[in-house]
């Protein structure tokens, strides 16, 4: 069996300022440096054989306070943020104004949104599992993490839950939280844990939209 942990990147201030993030390369502030190190003490039992990391730096240093230099960090592309063009670094409500009929799909369907420079949550969900398998190829047994994002670790979750659209709002996955799945060969994917939050102290929990 492989027991694989999703850990969301601490907070932000892209989170805290209710912004697209996408590939933005927002750092973590001072709180979401905090949450990772919650996040480091309740994980503290577990030796991961790998943690694999987004190459942006929030997921990066959340998964690098995570080891502890217990565990070796590797970034992993596939688990990078979706791409939002010219939504990025915007706040909600810049977007809502801008946008009103796109706004109207990204609340209601997300999976059905599409504009220039934005990779959809479709491509998103199709890259981050593809990327997943490779991993389970690799490890087939022990336990490993993925650090990355809300737009990554949703279709991801979905994906591998088999899940039809909508699916997106049905999922939540909050700052240094953490999900766990089982595999086995034999019947694929468990989740036992889904948005594990209670180690956090100081919890901020952003605009959904």
């Amino acid at each position: 069996m492989l027991e694989i942990y999703f850990i969301r990147h601490g907070e932000t201030v892209g989170n805290k300022e209710n912004r697209f993030r996408g590939r933005h390369d927002f750092p973590l502030n001072q709180n979401g440096i905090r949450q990772a190190e919650s996040l480091r003490d309740a994980l503290k039992h577990v030796q991961f054989d790998a943690i694999y990391s987004s190459p942006l730096s929030r997921s990066l240093k959340t998964a690098e306070i995570i080891a502890d230099n217990r565990s070796p960090v590797i970034l992993e592309e596939g688990f990078t943020n979706i791409a939002l063009g010219e939504w990025e670094n915007k706040p909600k409500a810049w977007v809502r104004r801008t946008y009103p009929d796109l706004w109207q799909i990204w609340k209601t369907e997300p999976e059905k949104l599409s504009f220039k420079g934005m990779e959809t949550l479709t491509e998103v969900r199709k890259r981050a599992y593809e990327t997943l398998v490779k991993l389970i190829n690799r490890h087939q047994k022990g336990k490993i993490a993925i650090v990355s994002h809300r737009a990554v670790l949703k279709p991801l979750f979905a994906a591998m839950l088999n899940m039809a659209e909508p699916y997106f709002w049905k999922i939540q996955v909050d700052t240094a939280s953490y999900s766990i799945a089982e595999y086995r060969n034999d019947r694929g994917f468990t989740f036992t844990i889904i948005n594990q939050n209670k180690h956090l102290e100081n919890f901020f929990r952003e605009d959904l939209g």
